[in-house]
């Protein structure tokens, strides 16, 4: 797997040349969410559909 340098710099590349820091920020923020999503998922660290609707629905 590549390093997180040459990930943001790939990711950076995408961008369009008139991207703001805001629009690089919210790139780097949404991968690292993902990224934790992912991990989380991995180790088992998830609820079910069927919970996540009970607790809306108690609200």
């Amino acid at each position: 797997m590549p390093t997180a340098k040459k990930q943001a710099l790939a990711m950076v590349k995408k961008l369009p040349e008139k991207a703001t820091w805001d629009d690089i920020m919210y790139e780097i923020y949404v991968r690292k969410k993902i990224d934790a999503g992912i991990t989380a998922a991995d180790e088992g660290q998830v609820v079910s559909h069927t919970v996540v609707k009970k607790r809306f629905l108690k609200k």
